[in-house]
Formats: structure tokens, C-alpha cells, sequence
């Protein structure tokens, strides 16, 4: 059993129908290469320089344009995607949110958790964090896909409560800001949450200049399968059902452990 992933990474900018344009060619692409599940980044259907009242005053609800013409087109090309974008949450903010769309419909959703409230950077000024909940998976092939954005990568028990639900995948869009020892904490922390709960990550990054690129496809000991520099591009990688077997069985370090992750409402 195996499951063709992607990633695709590209510069999202303020104009929504050039930016899924831009989607649409990447998904495109991810297809021809025999992709049946593609990654794209957070925000990607717009982004701004700086959090201000334009994500607010451009954000779509989930049956809007883009995501309908994404799902669409998603559709006729036979692939699973997972996409961020700026919906509104009725309080003159947004959520920052990945839908998960599958044959043509919205298949799962995820609110961003933890706020990049950090490195100088305040998304809680125009963004409202969800509480944590019952993750919604996507499930395709036989794998079960839990989603997480960007700063909830530096929070461990995020992922560790997507695999307790039943995620064997962790699809992760990200506008990982650049900055000094940036890269090294994005491609560290990557690989950590791949190893710790031996899952399969498909990570998504924005390039320059809102992200860092360094976009990756990682096994579940941690050894990229696929990996894209700075420059708008696709990676394709097979996931193997074997492979995930195989490491759980030699480390099975979910079964050992002896804690457990409780979401604090």
C-alpha cells in the first residue's frame, strides 16, 4: 500500500486569483508527476508583508471563490490537496485555517492552534487562535492525514495528538518566516516530529520572501525522501505503508511511552 505525496512551494502575493493561478499550475505539475495527495503552503491564497487589516479584509469563508475553483480543479485532476488561507472568524479577525479537499469537496479543516506571537513577529493581532479539538483527518489510500501550521511545529505535543488520533501523515503548510538559525530550527524540528512519532511529514513552506522554502518530504526515521530549496518548485515522494510498519515495529516508541497529551481548553 502506498500513497504518492507532493509538496509545492511557491510566493503567494496579495492578488488571490494570481495566486491560485499559480496553484493551479503547481498542482498541475504534482500530477503529471503522479502526486494523488499535494501540499501547499499556509496563507497561500493570500499573503501580505506585514499582519495588518488586509488579511482581515481579503479573507474568504470556506465555500468562497478560491477554495471552490482549488476544489474544483483538484478535482478534475484526480489529487487530494491541503491549502491555507485566511478565513474570517466574526470578530474582526480571521482564523488562519488549512482545508483539506477531496474530490472536489472539503474533506477536513484545521483553525491554527498556537499564534506566531514570536521573533518579533504578532499574529494575534489579526488572527484568532482555535481551541484545540478532535482532530479531523483526511484519508487517502489507506493513510490517515492529520494537518498542523507552521509555529505548531515548535510545540510537540501538537503532532503527538495527531498521531494519538489516528495520523499516520502530518501534512504541514507553513510561512516559516526567514531569520537568523531560521532554516536550521524548520529542518531540526521537521525531522524531530518525523522521528518522535515515527509518522510520515509532508511539509509546505512559502519562499521568499514571507518563507524560507526548504520545503520537505520526511520518512518515519527522519530521512528526507524529497526536498526543495529556495525557488518556486514541486517534490514528489511514495509513502509506503511497509516503511511505517517496519519503524513502528523496530522502534515502537508509541506503545512505550508513558505519558500522554491532554489539550488544555
Amino acid at each position: 500500500m502506498s500513497l504518492t505525496a507532493a509538496i509545492a512551494q511557491f510566493a503567494p502575493g496579495e492578488d488571490k486569483a494570481a495566486n491560485v493561478d499559480t496553484m493551479i499550475g503547481l498542482l498541475t505539475r504534482a500530477a503529471e508527476l503522479g502526486a494523488q495527495l499535494v501540499v501547499l503552503p499556509e496563507f497561500a491564497v493570500f499573503t501580505a508583508p506585514a499582519m495588518d487589516d488586509r488579511f482581515v479584509d481579503s479573507a474568504e469563508p470556506l465555500d468562497g471563490p478560491s477554495v471552490t475553483r482549488l476544489a474544483r480543479v483538484s478535482a478534475e485532476l484526480g489529487v487530494s490537496v491541503v491549502v491555507g488561507l485566511n478565513e474570517p472568524a466574526g470578530d474582526g479577525r480571521i482564523h488562519n485555517t488549512l482545508v483539506a479537499l477531496q474530490d472536489g469537496a472539503i474533506a477536513a479543516v484545521y483553525r491554527k492552534v498556537h499564534l506566531y506571537d514570536a521573533f518579533g513577529y504578532k499574529e494575534s493581532d489579526r488572527v484568532l487562535a482555535a481551541d484545540p479539538s478532535t482532530p479531523q483527518l483526511l484519508e487517502l489510500n489507506g493513510f490517515r492525514i492529520g494537518m498542523q501550521t507552521c509555529y505548531d511545529l515548535r510545540f510537540p505535543e501538537t503532532t503527538r495528538w495527531l498521531v494519538d488520533a489516528g495520523a499516520d501523515v502530518i501534512a504541514l503548510p507553513a510561512e516559516w518566516v526567514p531569520g537568523p538559525l531560521k532554516e536550521y530550527h524548520w529542518n531540526t524540528l521537521l525531522r524531530a516530529r518525523a522521528i518522535e512519532n515515527t509518522v510520515y511529514v509532508v511539509a509546505a513552506d512559502q519562499i521568499a520572501p514571507g518563507g524560507s522554502g526548504n520545503s520537505a518530504i520526511l520518512d518515519p526515521m527522519g530521512i528526507p525522501l524529497a526536498a526543495l530549496g529556495e525557488a518556486e518548485g514541486v517534490g514528489v515522494a511514495v509513502l509506503e505503508r511497509d516503511r511505517l510498519d517496519t519503524v513502528r515495529t523496530i522502534n515502537p516508541a508509541l506503545t512505550l511511552r508513558r505519558y500522554r497529551v491532554e489539550p488544555d481548553h
